[in-house]
């Protein structure tokens, strides 16, 4: 089977997230490995990444790994990120997602017709940051906007920024794609335009772009732009004393 360059790159950044030695496995297959260091998910958390047909897990100790290892054997690749799957047989106390993880290429890239002015902000900025403050905070966060390291690209109203993306660089040479729109404003494309912009600066600076994104709303956003939804990532809290009572 012929290998995919775009999978195989989004793998290599989850790869380096896991700090531990560990790597995906071919396609069906299940690498559960100890690695308290990991930023795949917050500490003391399990953080469950399936890309392609292939599955990474990571945990804080070895029993974990070992109990998690055998239970999540026995479902299929598929369903690993899958809540309706996990919460039945593990001592889920806390969730983060499921979230979809969509990358592109180069050639894949559609960049957005320029049909708006695209201003450019150092990240921080007080007008960005009047933008984060003004939405809900569940969709501040969401966004990940105040912790972009790259520039902003905003586009104004008024004096008002209504729309703006940036990304922050990851480990791996990546580009986690942040974009965040007024809720007045939505549906009128403002996302698709700030986030090309975004797009076009990781590329310049030769980072693989990757967005990661659970409404619709922002999935659509970036099938438009040419991403492809390669996995899905899932972040669990367990229960210790439960989960370790399932070691027998």
């Amino acid at each position: 089977m012929a290998v995919d360059p775009l999978l195989k790159q989004a793998q290599g950044v989850w790869e380096t997230l896991a700090a531990a030695p560990v790597s995906f496995p071919p396609a069906g297959g299940l690498s559960v490995v100890a690695s308290p260091a990991s930023q795949i998910a917050p500490p003391s958390w399990a953080g469950m990444v399936v890309l392609g047909e292939s599955a990474l897990v990571t945990t804080t100790t070895d029993r974990e790994a070992q109990v998690l290892r055998r239970i999540l054997a026995g479902l299929p690749t598929g369903s690993l990120t899958s809540s309706e799957a996990v919460r039945p047989v593990l001592p889920v106390t806390e969730m983060l997602g499921p979230a979809i993880l969509g990358y592109v290429s180069r050639a894949g890239f559609r960049p957005a017709p320029a049909s708006r002015s695209v201003e450019r902000l150092a990240p921080g900025h007080r007008d960005l940051m009047a933008l984060v403050k003004s939405v809900p905070s569940e969709d501040a966060g969401e966004s990940g906007m105040d912790g972009i390291t790259s520039a902003a690209f905003v586009v104004r109203r008024g004096a008002d920024v209504v729309a703006a993306a940036g990304f922050q660089a990851w480990p791996s040479a990546a580009a986690h794609l942040c974009v965040l729109t007024a809720p007045g404003e939505r549906g009128r494309g403002l996302a698709r335009q700030v986030a090309s912009a975004a797009v076009a600066q990781a590329f310049a600076d030769g980072l693989l772009p990757q967005w990661r994104a659970r409404p619709m709303a922002s999935r659509n956003v970036a099938r438009a732009l040419g991403f492809r939804e390669l996995g899905i990532q899932l972040s669990i809290r367990l229960d210790q004393e439960e989960l370790l009572r399932l070691e027998s």
